[in-house]
């Protein structure tokens, strides 16, 4: 994709939602921090249905670690990996006291030092948090990426790498959840619903199965 094919894409993307979000439901950056840490491998539908139990009676460090892991993996496990997840929460939760005040940092370094927190959920907080210009590279945004031409890469750190030079920087604070969105709703794995999509007029794969060429 061409750099004016690639502010058409993300200015069309705008236009429709100018104001993107997560769908995860928070309240406060710990909040948010808990939920990505739930979300890998589980949909966002399912980490709110146990975020909704959970967060009604914990949604502090301190009140998380008084439910203890058996406590933490009854309200969690309508969801995939649960046991593992509770740990690393565990863990983190003890981290974010003793060295965090009980805050979430703000920093890549402090964020991925935290059990099961990588880099793709740092970027999540760093970004809807702290409005910070990151790139969190799920499938959703792995697959439209290469799919359209946006951003191929090999790796999710590849197309997140070449998405911050790419995406135009007054796109770049919600360019990933405008991606994202995309991803789950329009530019799906199996089936992508090109004949309804916005941005399909710069898409080198609609533009190919049309028969016609790149967007200068």
């Amino acid at each position: 994709m061409k750099p004016a094919a690639i502010e058409t894409f993300f200015n069309t993307l705008k236009a429709a939602n100018p104001q993107p979000v997560t769908e995860l439901e928070y309240t406060s950056v710990f909040e948010l921090l808990v939920a990505v840490l739930l979300s890998a491998q589980a949909t966002d539908v399912g980490v709110n249905k146990a975020t909704q139990r959970l967060f009604a009676v914990a949604h502090s460090p301190q009140a998380i670690l008084d439910l203890g892991l058996e406590g933490l993996e009854s309200h969690i496990k309508t969801i995939g990996l649960y046991h593992s997840k509770a740990r690393h929460l565990l863990q983190t939760c003890e981290i974010l006291l003793a060295q965090h005040g009980g805050e979430v940092p703000r920093t890549r370094e402090a964020l991925e030092a935290l059990p099961g927190v990588g880099r793709k959920t740092a970027n999540v907080v760093l970004n809807s948090a702290f409005g910070e210009p990151t790139m969190a590279v799920d499938t959703h945004i792995f697959r439209v990426s290469n799919r359209t031409g946006l951003a191929p890469g090999k790796t999710p750190l590849a197309v997140e790498l070449k998405l911050l030079k790419r995406v135009p920087p007054a796109y770049r604070v919600d360019a990933h959840h405008w991606l994202i969105l995309h991803g789950r709703y329009v530019c799906k794995a199996r089936t992508p619903l090109c004949h309804t999509c916005n941005v399909s007029h710069c898409c080198d794969y609609a533009l190919k199965a049309q028969g016609k060429p790149p967007r200068p």
